[in-house]
């Protein structure tokens, strides 16, 4: 369970309270008015913090291709995506927020589970997150989704799916499609 002193009345406490009960250690304040039990299992704090700043908060490129271990990198920050237009949160984790285009932002979109928690994240999925690598090669390097690809492919991807979704994102099928006919 996760509050925030808007929430805490539906909780049954003040805001006061929740302060008091930060202090007295029985809350654990993780983030900027963010709170969670003290005794809470061990999780994902910036996951929780983006989940909680935005509900369509969507783990994306490097850090949703590593969650789906296509590549070796661990990433540094949490690779965060939201509709373009809306507003990025403050946040005090190590968070990049992207804005993605609103008419493709729930192409290849799940929903999982923030483990320790009761709150869900958005996910993209591999194939998704293979697509945008592609898309955006110039800001992450030509070499992470090269190296998803190969990855992906070994464990028995179907380019055919690949390209279907690739193709629905703008700059991201010729390119896929260049690097797929020099692996073959």
């Amino acid at each position: 369970m996760t509050l925030r002193p808007k929430d805490a009345a539906s909780k049954g406490m003040s805001p006061a309270g929740l302060h008091r009960a930060a202090q007295a250690g029985r809350l654990e304040r993780f983030a900027r008015g963010l709170y969670r039990p003290a005794d809470a299992p061990a999780t994902d704090l910036d996951w929780l913090e983006a989940a909680m700043r935005r509900p369509d908060a969507t783990i994306c490129l490097t850090s949703a291709l590593a969650y789906h271990d296509l590549v070796d990198d661990i990433p540094g920050t949490l690779d965060i995506a939201i509709p373009r237009g809306s507003r990025t949160p403050a946040t005090t984790g190590a968070i990049n927020w992207h804005h993605f285009d609103r008419d493709t932002f729930t192409l290849g979109r799940t929903e999982i589970e923030i483990p320790g928690t009761d709150q869900l994240i958005g996910l993209y999925t591999a194939e998704r997150s293979i697509a945008d690598a592609f898309r955006l090669r110039g800001d992450l390097g030509y070499e992470i989704g090269r190296d998803a690809l190969k990855e992906w492919l070994r464990r028995g991807g179907k380019p055919s799916t690949l390209i279907e979704l690739a193709a629905q994102l703008p700059r991201a099928k010729q390119p896929l499609l260049q690097t797929l006919q020099v692996m073959a």
